[in-house]
């Protein structure tokens, strides 16, 4: 199985900054990010991955106990993990919203070379932040979309300027590149105009890694169309396997190999030598959180229609309004007005099931998770994990040094990297130049 790390851009998830064995100042602190990404590449894990922002949550009550309020820009992070990493992948969150394709083209290649390689680009829209980019108000999710589509268009025609050999190099004719193999794009749409060629080499894999991590509808076609790792929130296996099947054959219907979709649904592991040890982990991070700020900033955050933070504590949460709507992370509404409708919990139970942002969140022993991975793994609901850190040490080394082992004991994760790029270590095939002519079949000879 695939194992990826989400890590927290902002150095922590939610109010684990508290916890006393909790490091300081980890939203300028490199050392903390240089520390994750060796020890997760010395226990074999695929990529590290950072997720990102554009704005500053402007609820101040929700605001004043949340490390949220800055974070590392991971196109920041990247590079100098490149030069202090060898083998562990290495991806990004970069927002087509409030980016431009040029810009972020050139970067992803420069990185990719950086890296020799490993190099992984999280395609996103954002949740926020159209104040900051001369706008008024957020761009609607439709647009953001429609934007994303056309975004990708531009950024892979962009990786496309030069084909893999047209720098010849040749010294003594005094010949630097093969001008016929340089290709102008003259893109011309709804929302970009851009010429090219792109001033960058060709990224070493062909392209870098597509991750994507929208479930909506939109988010779903975006997957199924550029997508190559998925990342995704689900809370059963019935809802693991049926997004699984959706979106392996979306792929397949547009033509794509659905082998070359990896479907890494999030999961958030506490990991003990016992059972009770495990959970008094858990409990000791539930009892850092400020439950009212937290249910506050949830509601919103998802578009509940309520808010979760003026119920009582052992109510039953209220069935959402039928026309909830968001024009925010709708994947993630969608998710957690379902476990509403399902479970109809308490608003105390819905508190410890979204702490880890509406992914799963699994306590227990080494064994007891690495069960919970092997059922989904084989029973056709995922292609590995993006393991959740709250951004302690602890939680990464317990699950570097115990949780790895045991998959490895199972024969359901490798014991080494099998090629240097990203793409070889997660079974992808490299991205031929569009324009280069085909390799002719081999003959019978």
């Amino acid at each position: 199985m695939i194992l990826g790390a989400f890590i927290p851009s902002a150095g922590f998830m939610s109010s684990v900054w508290r916890h006393p064995a909790a490091a300081t100042d980890l939203f300028r602190d490199f050392e903390h990010f240089r520390w994750t990404a060796q020890t997760l590449e010395a226990a074999k894990f695929h990529a590290v991955f950072f997720n990102d922002a554009v704005n500053v949550d402007p609820d101040k009550a929700s605001l004043h106990g949340s490390p949220t309020s800055v974070r590392w820009d991971p196109l920041v992070l990247l590079p100098a993990l490149a030069l202090t990493t060898q083998r562990i992948g290495l991806i990004g969150t970069a927002s087509t919203t409030y980016n431009e394709p040029y810009n972020l083209a050139r970067k992803l290649a420069n990185i990719d070379h950086l890296s020799h390689g490993r190099v992984g680009w999280n395609l996103v829209t954002s949740l926020g932040g159209g104040e900051n980019f001369n706008l008024d108000a957020h761009v609607l999710h439709a647009d953001r979309y429609a934007r994303a589509e056309e975004f990708y268009d531009v950024v892979s025609g962009l990786w496309d300027s030069w084909e893999d050999d047209a720098f010849v190099q040749d010294k003594a004719s005094g010949r630097f590149l093969d001008v016929n193999k340089m290709h102008v794009l003259n893109y011309r749409g709804k929302h970009f105009q851009v010429r090219g060629p792109l001033n960058a080499a060709r990224p070493v894999q062909g392209y870098p890694v597509i991750a994507q991590a929208g479930s909506s509808d939109a988010g779903r076609a975006l997957a199924a169309r550029a997508g190559e790792l998925i990342f995704t929130a689900q809370h059963t296996l019935q809802q693991g396997q049926a997004f699984y099947r959706e979106i392996k054959e979306g792929a397949q219907a547009l033509g794509r190999d659905p082998d070359h979709l990896k479907v890494l649904p999030g999961v958030s592991p506490i990991v003990g030598r016992t059972l009770q040890e495990a959970q008094a982990r858990y409990d000791q991070q539930q009892a850092l959180l400020d439950p009212p700020a937290f249910l506050r900033s949830i509601s919103t955050f998802v578009g509940l229609g309520i808010d979760l933070s003026e119920l009582p504590f052992d109510s039953v949460v209220p069935l959402p309004p039928e026309n909830a709507d968001t024009n925010g992370h709708k994947s993630r509404q969608k998710l957690i007005i379902d476990l509403i409708r399902r479970e109809r919990p308490t608003v105390r139970e819905l508190f410890n099931q979204l702490t880890a942002g509406g992914h799963r969140i699994l306590i227990g022993t080494p064994q007891s998770i690495a069960d919970e991975f092997q059922a989904w793994f084989e029973g056709g609901a995922a292609d590995g994990f993006n393991v959740m850190f709250s951004g302690l040490h602890q939680g990464i080394s317990d699950f570097a040094e115990h949780v790895v082992p045991e998959l490895q004991r199972r024969g359901l994760f490798r014991h080494e990297y099998q090629g240097q790029t990203l793409r070889e270590n997660l079974g992808l095939p490299f991205i031929a130049n569009r324009h280069a002519a085909p390799e002719p079949p081999a003959g019978p000879w």
